[in-house]
């Protein structure tokens, strides 16, 4: 069974216990994954009544990166709701109960405490703020650490079907301000909010939620886009899977339907 991101980011956290950039990307990529919260019951429309299990002197939840992992675990069918770490940790947060992550069932298996969830929903809960301004030059990005581009690539790979692509460049506006700037082009109008605020995450988990780096979005035949192009370093998003298209009845002369 092949292991999952989140166990790559576990392993790497356990492998430097003093690494406080690998503690953040384990972290990042829990609020970032599409986690299954075991429950005691079928959801009622927003309502949850997830399966508390009391550890020692704490009561944990469970949740598991896999539908497979929670089978295992659960040893039978059991009821849950699929949602992101982020909603989960704003979910817990002032509940008193910790986090059980794929217990007993993955190499990533971890006990979140308390605090550990207050200080994961605390730091996701600032909005990415919004700015007029207009751009004026673009140029190369420079000074930005590797890390920080692996973790953005790896989070926009995550991204399937929000924008074609993106383009990270430096930029001086009409006020004088200089920065970097992600272009998107191509995004649904719909994915904006959640692209920035994807950005916004890898900043702040990256340690650079200081660091100047805007969200703009282009439409593809917008001139700013090929401007970006000249100068900017390209992040691909996944497409969506094509469906085949289903032939309409009898079109098929060698296949003509059957009445019955």
């Amino acid at each position: 069974m092949d292991d999952t991101r989140l166990d790559a980011v576990h392993a790497a956290m356990e492998a430097a216990p003093d690494d406080a950039q690998a503690r953040l990307r384990f972290y990042e990529t829990l609020a970032a994954s599409e986690l299954y919260l075991m429950l005691k019951a079928e959801a009622q429309g927003d309502q949850l009544d997830p399966e508390v299990f009391d550890l020692g002197d704490q009561s944990f939840v469970l949740v598991f990166d896999r539908e497979d992992r929670l089978a295992q675990f659960a040893g039978r069918a059991v009821p849950y709701a699929a949602l992101t770490g982020r909603s989960i940790a704003s979910m817990l947060a002032g509940q008193g109960v910790g986090l059980g992550v794929n217990l007993d069932v993955a190499p990533s298996a971890i006990l979140l405490p308390t605090e550990a969830v207050a200080w994961l929903a605390e730091t996701l809960s600032e909005a990415p703020a919004e700015i007029e301004a207009k751009p004026e030059i673009f140029s190369a990005p420079k000074g930005l650490p590797e890390t920080f581009l692996v973790a953005l690539d790896a989070r926009l790979a995550t991204m399937t079907g929000l924008a074609r692509l993106a383009y990270l460049v430096g930029v001086t506006y009409d006020t004088g301000a200089q920065g970097h700037m992600l272009g998107f082009v191509g995004a649904d109008r719909g994915a904006h909010g959640a692209l920035a605020r994807a950005v916004s995450e890898v900043l702040i988990f990256s340690g650079l939620e200081a660091a100047a780096l805007d969200v703009a979005f282009f439409d593809a035949f917008d001139p700013v886009a090929a401007r970006l192009a000249s100068c900017g370093l390209r992040f691909d998003l996944p497409k969506p899977p094509e469906r085949a298209p289903r032939p309409a009845p009898g079109s098929d002369p060698d296949k003509p339907p059957v009445l019955r």
